[in-house]
């Protein structure tokens, strides 16, 4: 498909919207048969069919479905365009689209993110939260901005990317108050047996806690892995067992979660990163993050963890 009719996007957009053709007929003031013949011409386009019938009703297609979300963005956008050449809504915010790879704690993403909510120009986020693969597939096609993500882009992987290093954390583990008295006694001995939440194995923090719990000789019971750490945290608060958090924002995890420390793992170190479509940092909301991220979250994690007073 070379060129795309728009009027042809428009109608089954409507169409999509609600939910028949004979509704979309009085919205768009067409006969409905007009409608049925331009989005034929739109499957003969594309080259698969959009809609598919479920009795009387239609249904969107697999590829019906993806034709959808870029129309709801297109047309939206298109609004937006139209609200801005009337003047009727001067300064409209511009829109920045993040990605959060599901591991990473929920408390590190706000607080990288936060201070974009602060900049002079009024800024409307987007976050969406997935694999690290699947919104480095988003990134390519510009439906991202940027990644917070909790390791680089993987070798061999075909996206034009680049990763920057927002900074590093120590690991503390942390528990309900019962169980963090328990075990903060002779620690880290002391966690040989110890009821841990973890994370999953797929996750680059997961690697380091194995290597650490081999080499201090210490076999922990698992009794939980996760992909989604703030669920883990939930179970941690509930008295299920103990998690590990980044040391960055030990005040943070104890007060949200009613949770206190346990112990600091030396020698694990979390990396967090930037990852964006260029190399030379651009946007001035991205360039905001990158520079509070060093200097109010990261910088503090050496003080943390050279503290003895837990």
């Amino acid at each position: 498909m070379r060129h795309l009719n728009y009027s042809h996007l428009l109608y089954f957009w409507t169409v999509a919207h609600q939910g028949s053709i004979a509704k979309a007929s009085q919205t768009l003031h067409l006969a409905p048969q007009t409608i049925s013949g331009q989005l034929r011409l739109l499957d003969e386009a594309i080259g698969e069919r959009l809609f598919m019938r479920a009795g009387r009703r239609l249904v969107l297609s697999e590829m019906g479905r993806l034709v959808f979300q870029y129309a709801d963005e297109i047309f939206a956008l298109g609004g937006e365009l139209a609200q801005v050449v009337r003047g009727k809504t001067p300064g409209l915010p511009r829109t920045l689209n993040i990605g959060v790879v599901d591991s990473i704690s929920k408390v590190i993403a706000y607080r990288v993110i936060e201070p974009v909510l602060n900049l002079a120009e009024p800024l409307r986020l987007r976050c969406h939260e997935a694999t690290l693969e699947n919104l480095l597939s988003e990134l390519a096609v510009h439906r991202l901005d940027m990644v917070l993500s909790d390791k680089p882009i993987p070798p061999g992987l075909n996206v034009r990317a680049y990763h920057h290093l927002l900074g590093t954390s120590g690991a503390t583990i942390f528990g309900a108050a019962a169980l963090a008295k328990r075990y903060r006694r002779n620690f880290p001995t002391s966690m040989s047996g110890a009821p841990m939440l973890l994370p999953m194995h797929q996750q680059a923090l997961r690697h380091q806690l194995d290597a650490w719990f081999e080499n201090e000789n210490i076999v922990p019971l698992s009794v939980g892995e996760f992909d989604d750490s703030a669920l883990m945290k939930i179970f941690g608060q509930a008295g299920v067992g103990l998690f590990v958090g980044p040391t960055a924002i030990e005040a943070e995890i104890c007060r949200t979660y009613r949770v206190a420390i346990v112990g600091r793992l030396a020698g694990v170190q979390e990396r967090f990163y930037a990852i964006t479509p260029e190399r030379r940092l651009k946007h001035p909301a991205i360039v905001e993050i990158m520079a509070r991220a060093r200097e109010a979250i990261f910088s503090v994690t050496e003080r943390a963890t050279a503290a003895k007073d837990l």
